[in-house]
């Protein structure tokens, strides 16, 4: 699918990533590159398409021809492909479904490119319920998981051999529980070993779980029980643990991991090369201790190499491991050094995320990158040069850029991008560094891509290139970018976007645009950063103020201090530098301090809810979508990670939630709610509803029936909800200057 159209689909779904996934995920590529790197594949109108560098040479790959089988006149429709090793084979996957965030589950066919035959696999199977489907490193089979089993497919003679067998709804194979899909991004839960003798999977056990129940009232005139695995904060996680399941004789190994099963997550698997050993990355229950582990797969033996521990939390991935964590074939990586015997890994213990070479048996460790910045995203190892390419912003917590450090850990970060374009930069590197793909936006520029010699950091095409398309691609600049400083001391980044024909001498409604929490930094220099999707018009023409601030807490690259001085606070320190901000703004002599409006979603309505209950004085009006109202229905996997167990300090809980500020609620209060939100339920709105009326204060409360977190099913919801949206805000935060 285009990157851009996805994109914009995940604009609609989900506000608290509305900046986040549009400046990232709007830049990504979509391209496969060869393992030699000359060449790379991506989708083009549902063909394959190869292109040949740095000739730019184009070809025909995968044709719509040889994607349409036998007896049929339409084509597959391409979701996702892979390759076999030896490139002979390609792994089409189509007509999928939706588990709970993507598209997991679909039919997998087999194009064999010697004979262009196309064969669907897992006959047997139900129609789209294959998940994660690979090939043998040999390219002669295929596993995949299905219903919570495992199965490894002959490909010349079809043969489908399961390798598990208990698999079911709370005995997961293979796969992963709601929680671990949410707040891990673990989906894919199969490795084949290097061999192809046998795969490595994740278990799952759920049944000490409780259900949550979402109830259907629409689709029947009796309604219908939907029950998910849904563990909340303070409810221990499912048990897990991992095995190696030989592919000849399905006898499993268990790996012998120390500890309770309920009380880990186990987050990275894979095989180390040329090896059968895995490696694991294992984190205790409070995510405040990671321990990297090797296991022997034919006996089970773990050997702990590394751990480290901090004093919140440890980060699992970056920012831009969020980005990618919304593809289908998102893995947790590890990067690999010196044919298997060192890794290179993230890690903030010196008060910034920098990179640290590790040997396998954990006796050596070097520090790569080093000084008062944090590494955004890993991009490539260089091996051969001596490279790692890295994102980093080590002035501008706004923008990314691309920067290369030698690996040794004795040299200086030098910067690759070029001087010329200020805002956020990504890269697609190829295989050696010989080329990428590289993609550019800023706040008024949309994203826009070019091929490029990595060393020269050229463009293999000027017609083609960054510069040749500026013109088209950039707007008017109406995104101001600012930096308030509040009574306590606390400096954020905001951006501003003013009302057209701005008059200084006159006062405007501010509406400020939040999230506030460990999950989103909205205030990024980024195209589309400053658009409200769900104001039906334009902010602009009709006279208002729009204004986003990032607090302390949310994932800007300022160091780890910023980042997680919000644990165990949320609710608190971040609302009070967000009110903080809101008063110094409100005090700018064009600002209408009697006209102060805030919304978001999800995190963000939460913020919005609290904004509205512990600072009356400060926000007249609040739209809040999807928020937790209460932070004790929320799961354990978010909650405990920042706010730790409730068992051990409830009152943070209490302190952070909302509701218990409700009877504080002076200005007017707008609420939306899915009933069928899987992620933040429904029963926060009904809570929050309780509270509220038992205080008297009266507010407006919007329930869309049976729509998910991101209220994007049924006919007519977004255009309804831009409306009410729109309606609210203008009745009771009126546009305009006076």
């Amino acid at each position: 699918m285009n990157p851009i159209r996805l994109a914009i689909r995940s604009l609609l779904f989900l506000s608290f990533i509305l900046i986040f996934i549009f400046s990232l995920r709007a830049q990504q590529s979509g391209i496969r590159w060869s393992a030699d790197g000359k060449s790379y594949l991506h989708i083009d109108q549902n063909e394959i398409i190869k292109t040949i560098l740095p000739a730019n040479t184009k070809e025909i790959f995968v044709s719509r021809k040889q994607l349409t089988p036998a007896g049929k006149s339409v084509p597959l429709e391409i979701y996702s492909y892979s390759l076999s090793a030896d490139a002979k084979k390609v792994l089409i996957y189509t007509n999928t479904k939706k588990v709970w965030r993507i598209n997991t589950r679909g039919d997998y066919w087999i194009l064999n490119l010697s004979d262009n035959s196309l064969k669907k696999l897992g006959a047997s199977r139900p129609e789209s319920s294959l998940m994660f489907a690979k090939f043998s490193p040999d390219g002669a089979k295929v596993a995949y998981v299905s219903e919570y089993n495992i199965y490894v497919e002959d490909i010349a003679s079809g043969t489908i051999k399961p390798l598990t067998t208990d698999g079911n709804r709370k005995f997961i194979n293979g796969t992963f529980d709601w929680v671990y899909e949410e707040e891990f991004a673990c989906r894919d839960g199969i490795r084949w070993s290097p061999d192809g003798k046998s795969i490595a999977f994740w278990q799952l056990d759920a049944t000490g779980t409780r259900d949550f129940y979402m109830i259907n009232n629409t689709d029947s005139v009796y309604s219908h029980v939907t029950p998910v695995e849904y563990p909340k904060v303070g409810q221990s996680p499912s048990a897990c643990r991992i095995g190696v399941v030989e592919v000849a004789s399905t006898k499993t190994t268990w790996m012998k991991v120390d500890g309770d099963p309920r009380q880990h997550y186990i987050v990275r698997l894979e095989y180390i090369p040329g090896t059968n050993d895995l490696l694991l990355q294992q984190l205790n229950r409070k995510q405040n201790e990671s321990t990297i582990i090797r296991c022997n797969a034919s006996t089970g033996l773990a050997q702990v190499i590394f751990t480290e521990k901090d004093n919140a939390w440890v980060d699992v991935y970056t920012p831009a491991g969020v980005e990618n964590a919304y593809d289908v074939d998102f893995k947790h990586n590890i990067y690999w050094l010196a044919g298997g015997k060192e890794f290179l890994w993230a890690s903030e213990k010196d008060g910034w995320r920098h990179l640290y070479r590790i040997s396998i048996d954990g006796k050596k460790e070097l520090l790569v990158t080093a000084g008062a910045y944090d590494v955004i995203a890993q991009k490539l190892i260089d091996e051969k040069n001596g490279y790692v390419y890295y994102l980093s912003s080590p002035t501008n917590a706004t923008q990314k850029y691309l920067y290369r450090i030698k690996l040794d850990g004795k040299g200086k970060p030098e910067r690759v991008t070029p001087t010329t374009l200020e805002g956020t930069h990504n890269y697609d590197i190829s295989p050696g560094g010989a080329f990428a793909q590289h993609s550019f936006t800023n706040s008024y520029t949309k994203p826009v891509t070019e091929l490029i010699s990595l060393s020269r950091h050229a463009p293999l095409n000027e017609k083609e290139s960054i510069a040749s398309k500026l013109t088209k691609a950039q707007d008017e600049k109406i995104t101001e970018f600012f930096k308030v400083k509040t009574e306590d001391g606390v400096e954020m980044d905001g951006w501003m976007v003013k009302p057209k024909n701005f008059d200084a001498n006159k006062k405007y409604p501010v509406v400020f645009f939040v999230y506030t929490e460990p999950w989103g930094q909205n205030v990024i220099d980024s195209y589309g950063s400053s658009t409200n999707i769900l104001y039906a018009g334009n902010m602009r023409d009709d006279g208002y103020i729009y204004i986003s601030l990032d607090n302390r807490g949310t994932p800007a690259p300022k160091g780890a201090a910023w980042r997680k001085s919000i644990y165990r606070k949320i609710g608190v320190i971040n609302i009070r530098d967000q009110a903080m901000g809101a008063k110094e703004i409100s005090k700018w002599p064009f600002v209408d301090a009697s006209r102060i409006a805030v919304w978001g979603w999800s995190g963000g309505a939460s913020a919005t809810l609290n904004l509205m209950f512990q600072y009356p004085d400060i926000y007249t009006t609040g739209i809040a979508v999807a928020a937790v109202a209460n932070q004790l229905t929320y799961d354990n996997i978010y909650q405990e990670r920042y706010m730790g167990l409730p068992q051990e300090n409830m009152q943070d809980f209490i302190n952070g939630s909302p509701i218990t500020y409700a009877k504080n609620l002076i200005g007017n209060l707008l609420y939306i709610h899915g009933t069928g939100d899987d992620n933040v339920h429904y029963q926060n709105a009904e809570m929050l509803i309780n509270e509220l009326v038992k205080y008297n204060k009266q507010f407006q409360f919007m329930a869309y029936p049976n729509r998910t977190h991101s209220l994007a099913e049924g006919e007519g919801t977004f255009a309804h909800l831009a409306t009410l949206y729109t309606d609210y805000l203008k009745a009771h935060c009126p546009p305009g200057a006076k």
